[in-house]
């Protein structure tokens, strides 16, 4: 009983510095002019003041104040909508505002190891030209067919932390060379995971692979602190493969209403690049 009142308190706390830091990094990103205030004196640092940040949300400063230093406050819906439309939010941003301040008691990450359940295993190694896997709550990757293999490599041979997309994106060389883009697709993915990591505020397993990559990489670590969020994304993804080259693919991820905690990603070859032609010799 004790060690769970400890590990939910621990909880509330982590997403309390995580919201301290989110209105810091927006409220930084604002500029007067943005919002219809002058620009005034010279400022030292960069963004509005706290000070114009309440007043344009109708709080005290120093009630604001307390909001980025992370006390132990629980704002309304009301308020945040307010703070919402003060710091221009989009609607990802918003909802990653309200998933901070959740005033629910929240809920540790399940202990029990995740498990791709047989159809969902059937559904996968049936899609023979489509490379596909699944990702679970910590964007593991749990299960995947062979087309994703020959085009990704092996799975088998990585332990868990390896087999993590965040740790392929930003502590693999190999993976990194892969994509054509990597850039542009690093930092949209890391912005969607910020998003869903959000509800694990706390989670040691979430911090431990967080810390792991900040001391890895030095583009993640610089990232990480902009807070950048976006809604989940459809794209293209140009892949430079060892053996075929450029390949091209639709990528879609698909949220699993059966275990919400889980994504099917499933990559669709594009005519660009021959990509069908290419995908179809590997997998021969």
């Amino acid at each position: 009983m004790i060690a769970g009142m400890d590990q939910k308190a621990d909880i509330f706390e982590a997403r309390r510095r995580e919201f301290a830091a989110f209105l810091r990094s927006r409220r930084e990103r604002l500029s007067p002019a943005e919002v219809g205030l002058p620009e005034g004196f010279r400022r030292r640092t960069p963004g509005l003041r706290r000070e114009e940040l309440a007043m344009l949300a109708g709080v005290g400063t120093t009630w604001y104040t307390w909001l980025e230093q992370g006390r132990d406050i629980r704002p309304s819906a009301q308020v945040l909508n307010a703070l919402a439309g003060a710091l221009r939010l989009d609607e990802a941003e918003r909802q990653h505002l309200f998933t901070l301040n959740n005033r629910q008691t929240p809920q540790a990450a399940p202990s029990t190891p995740e498990h791709v359940d047989e159809p969902l295993q059937r559904m996968l190694a049936n899609l023979t030209q489509q490379p596909a896997y699944v990702l679970g709550r910590r964007w593991d990757v749990l299960a995947w067919n062979p087309a994703a293999e020959v085009l990704f490599g092996g799975y088998d041979t990585l332990d868990r932390d390896e087999r993590n997309i965040m740790h392929r994106l930003f502590a693999d060389p190999a993976h990194r060379r892969l994509l054509v883009d990597w850039e542009s697709v690093a930092r949209v993915s890391l912005a969607m995971f910020r998003a869903d990591s959000a509800r694990y505020a706390g989670d040691p397993d979430f911090e431990r692979l967080i810390a792991l990559l900040k001391q890895a990489n030095g583009e993640f670590r610089e990232w990480w602190q902009r807070h950048e969020i976006i809604s989940p994304l459809s794209g293209v993804k140009r892949i430079d493969h060892p053996i075929k080259g450029r390949m091209s693919f639709e990528h879609t991820g698909l949220t699993l209403t059966s275990q919400p905690d889980m994504k099917l990603i499933v990559y669709t070859p594009l005519a660009d690049d021959d990509t069908n032609r290419k995908l179809a010799e590997l997998l021969t």
